[in-house]
């Protein structure tokens, strides 16, 4: 295996960090009642993200790597579709909200980065990529 870099010094999982806090913030001025449901909801996948590229990251196969990244894209997708919710409900306005989805492209596009590396890596490692469950579109 590849000595890797350390990952926090993945920019994807530094944006990914950023976006935790940001929505942590945002959270805390839901409402009460939600405090077991939307917010629970948009907290664990927002956690998710930083925590599968260091989890993949960990792993010693490129395969696996990549699994967990796509994981990470994944949770990403979540917590947009919760933040497009929360705007509704009223819970953010839309500034805040427009700030948020500016926080996910800025993780998206390096992990999506991380994605394409990883899938280029795997294929001259001899992983075929149809075996893997998961896909990203962009």
């Amino acid at each position: 295996m590849t000595t890797r870099q350390p990952h926090e010094d993945l920019v994807a999982w530094q944006k990914a960090m950023d976006l935790v806090i940001q929505v942590y913030d945002v959270t805390k001025q839901f409402p009460a009642d939600e405090r077991f449901a939307l917010t629970d909801q948009i907290r664990r996948p927002v956690i998710s993200i930083p925590s599968n590229i260091a989890e993949g990251h960990g792993r010693e196969g490129e395969r696996s790597y990549l699994q967990f990244s796509l994981i990470a894209h994944g949770s990403l997708r979540e917590v947009e579709t919760q933040l497009h919710i929360a705007e509704r409900l009223r819970y953010i306005d839309e500034s805040r909200a427009a700030d948020l989805r500016r926080g996910c492209d800025d993780v998206g596009r390096p992990l999506r980065g991380l994605i394409a590396y990883q899938r280029k890596r795997a294929e001259t490692k001899s992983v075929r990529e149809d075996d893997s469950p998961y896909d990203v579109d962009d």
